[in-house]
């Protein structure tokens, strides 16, 4: 596999020092990859610099053109970059082919939107116009859970506003990103787009650059907070989407089977590596011995296995240190509650956890408070649902949650008391380039995708004319 290559001002380098991606389902490692030192990281950033000022007077007709292109590109090489992401972050196949597709979408998605000017007044005294102005070099940080879409969360619309940008993948899974790298290098102008790769030694110093405008930012809450603190000394923009806990509060008009299918699925895709994923499942007392029955039902009937493998629903945790968190979390939730399924690492190589299930368990304890960020799940009894509600917002993130009803009038109204950027009625976890996603509390601050994703990686700015 390879050689991978960074992206610096146009040209596939070398990276200063090299370091070892490993396969999570093997445990073996799977490629060398570059690895870019501080000096590497300042000279993308001072590309991205002199880049910007041709690139943000480019016609939104260009821009839209260049993401029209890398998406067809995404879209032809799905299949080879979906193989390299199931390797080194250990999904299924199908999972991993899928997540490029959906990068090609997003790109698709923003060739389609605008940044025009608004005339706010126009009178005989003056006439105000509202306008877009892109911002300048952007750091974008992605995370291993979703390295190609949550790319896609930030490149195209950084791009279409008119900013160059400097892109991080994560240390563990660099590849499929540094690959698309090569695919797309003369899509755009030399230094448009940097993609460097590091031993998550360089985002500090991306985040403090004084000649970085803004940083886009994906992953956990604590490292969300060193991205703040480090943007605050040169005022930058911040988006941040970090950590969940979400909330799925199950109330008795549903049926138990059906619906513990959804939440099974909305808990357990990716193997539980998913910010929204439902992480806490609140359930009503006269329903809930058959949701745990269900739920465990379908944890044992899960295949877990090496993403390559045919048939595979479930792969590795992606890295050793979740892997040990994980199965830290699952003992302590022992002694507070009641195992029915899974319950523990699979023997052999390879970072598998079997889907869990813990029911009789209560806030105050460790699975229920921290977000696992792995295949366990607990479930939760309540009787009055306003209770649920209360329970589901005294958590410190604010992310997503869901309502499970058949009565929609009740969940609609529910679903208003919930304290998170998202909330979903009957489903959990869906999204879309069009609908804008962000979170509250400690799970983020600003906002990505849609129309409100794209502006913020603009300016604000009023031009008023005397007459």
């Amino acid at each position: 596999m390879g050689p991978f290559k960074l992206l610096i001002d146009g040209k596939l380098v070398d990276g200063d020092a090299v370091m070892d991606v490993v396969n999570p389902a093997t445990e073996e490692v799977l490629s060398q990859c570059p690895r870019a030192s501080k000096a590497q990281l300042d000279q993308a950033v001072a590309a991205a610099k002199a880049a910007f000022p041709a690139w943000s007077r480019t016609s939104m007709d260009e821009r839209k053109a260049a993401l029209v292109a890398i998406a067809d590109v995404i879209q032809a090489n799905a299949p080879e970059l979906g193989r390299i992401l199931t390797q080194e972050q250990g999904k299924p196949i199908g999972d991993a082919v899928g997540e490029a597709y959906g990068a090609s979408a997003f790109f698709r998605y923003f060739a389609s939107l605008d940044l025009p000017a608004k005339v706010l007044e126009d009178s005989p005294t003056r006439k105000v116009e509202q306008r877009r102005r892109p911002l300048g070099v952007i750091g974008a940080i992605v995370p291993w859970n979703f390295p190609l879409i949550l790319m896609a969360f930030k490149v195209p619309a950084a791009l279409l506003a008119g900013n160059t940008i400097v892109l991080k993948p994560a240390a563990t899974t660099p590849l499929a990103t540094l690959r698309l790298a090569e695919l797309i290098k003369d899509l755009l102008p030399p230094g448009v787009l940097n993609v460097i790769a590091d031993a998550n030694d360089l985002g500090g110093e991306l985040t403090k650059h004084p000649d970085v405008r803004k940083i886009s930012f994906t992953g956990s809450t604590e490292t969300g907070k060193k991205v703040m603190a480090g943007a605050a000394e040169a005022l930058k923009r911040i988006t941040l989407e970090l950590g969940g806990n979400d909330a799925a509060i199950v109330l008795g008009d549903v049926d138990a089977k059906e619906t513990a299918g959804k939440i099974f699925a909305g808990a357990f895709q990716n193997s539980g590596q998913v910010c929204i994923a439902v992480k806490r499942a609140y359930v009503h007392d006269s329903i809930y011995d058959a949701m745990c029955a269900e739920l465990a039902r379908l944890a044992d009937e899960a295949v877990i296995g090496d993403g390559l493998e045919q048939g595979t629903q479930f792969g590795p945790l992606q890295n050793r240190m979740q892997y040990e968190k994980v199965l830290g979390i699952i003992e302590d939730a022992r002694s507070h509650g009641t195992v029915i399924a899974g319950g523990g690492a699979t023997p052999g190589k390879g970072y598998f956890i079997r889907p869990t299930i813990v029911r009789d368990i209560t806030d105050g304890n460790r699975l229920v408070d921290e977000e696992q960020f792995g295949p366990v799940l607990p479930v939760i009894r309540f009787s009055d649902a306003g209770d649920a509600v209360a329970r589901a917002n005294a958590s410190p993130w604010g992310l997503g949650g869901s309502i499970w009803s058949n009565d929609l009038d009740a969940a609609w109204d529910l679903a208003g008391q919930m304290d998170s950027g998202s909330v979903w009625i009957n489903k959990h976890a869906e999204l879309a380039p069009n609908i804008p996603f962000g979170g509250a509390k400690f799970s983020g601050l600003g906002t990505e995708l849609g129309e409100e994703g794209l502006a913020e990686f603009t300016q604000l700015q009023i031009v008023n004319m005397a007459r």
